[in-house]
């Protein structure tokens, strides 16, 4: 084991907060809400009569090579429907644009389609980055495979108000696993530790972060959020404690000064994975407010 980092850890996203694609005037106070990245949503927050506003006045926002002070990403509408090809080609070119989340991926023919249609889209511009959605048994089933179905995958997400319909749970057991293979699946593949999926209750604050606590024992980082009222909880709930700050540190002092493995007073055992784990999460502490 090197004691010096390979690398500096990536900036992670902690919140993501969707927002309705024909409500422009919403997308642009989404901006400066504070979150990490803005979920522009095409499909489900968007009336059927309003799908062309939406994508028209998305495209727009986008035609601006910096949009606003954090990442904009586009939820297009269903793989299968008649809708999506048309936003992607529209929207891939667009030098705002950071990312596509893509609904109800089932597997890798899904992904490799839309990153074609970028790609003849988009020309020199190539494949934004790509965020598939798992909303499905099939999908949960083949999560690796579409974690690793193209060069511009990158990230995986649960969908869980329409997994827990497809596969008809009525509480948090029945997601234990879908859960965990999703957090297995990203890291199997190279990818980020997943966001979990929107908690519904804008008003119960207690109990989203009890729901984020959960999350992040399971290995998720960070939530997608459906309201601004929501952003601070998760990110309090995601950032490390002085506790795990401290631990950190002591890790990173002891693998300066030793380039195998080893063992520390307390007897906690120090190799290069737990040295990575210590760099993600002084990252994190960077963010502390």
């Amino acid at each position: 084991m090197s004691g010096q980092p390979a690398s500096a850890e990536p900036y992670l996203p902690l919140t993501w907060l969707y927002v309705p694609g024909d409500r422009p005037e919403v997308v642009r106070k989404a901006l400066v809400s504070g979150a990490d990245v803005v979920l522009v949503d095409l499909e489900d927050a968007v009336a059927p009569g309003r799908k062309s506003y939406a994508l028209h006045a998305t495209a727009e926002l986008l035609s601006e090579p910096r949009p606003g002070p954090v990442p904009v990403h586009v939820r297009v509408n269903a793989l299968g429907g008649p809708l999506v090809r048309a936003e992607v080609e529209t929207l891939a070119p667009l030098p705002g644009l950071a990312g596509l989340r893509l609904p109800k991926v089932d597997g890798v023919p899904d992904v490799v389609q839309v990153a074609r249609w970028a790609q003849d889209a988009g020309g020199d511009a190539g494949v934004p980055g790509l965020y598939a959605l798992l909303e499905s048994a099939l999908g949960i089933e083949n999560a690796f495979a579409i974690a690793g179905a193209h060069p511009s995958v990158r990230g995986i997400a649960l969908g869980e108000t329409d997994l827990r319909a497809v596969l008809g749970v009525t509480g948090e057991a029945g997601l234990a696993w879908p859960r965990s293979r999703a957090v297995v699946a990203a890291r199997a593949a190279g990818l980020a530790p997943p966001p979990q999926s929107v908690y519904p209750d804008i008003h119960d604050a207690e109990g989203l972060a009890r729901s984020c606590a959960e999350g992040r024992s399971l290995g998720f980082l960070g939530r997608t959020a459906i309201h601004p009222c929501q952003l601070e909880v998760i990110e309090r709930a995601y950032l490390p404690s002085r506790g795990e700050i401290e631990a950190a540190e002591e890790i990173m002092v002891a693998a300066a000064a030793d380039e195998g493995a080893l063992a520390l007073p307390d007897g906690r055992f120090v190799d290069a994975a737990v040295v990575a784990g210590a760099q993600r999460t002084l990252g994190l502490a960077r963010r502390r407010r």
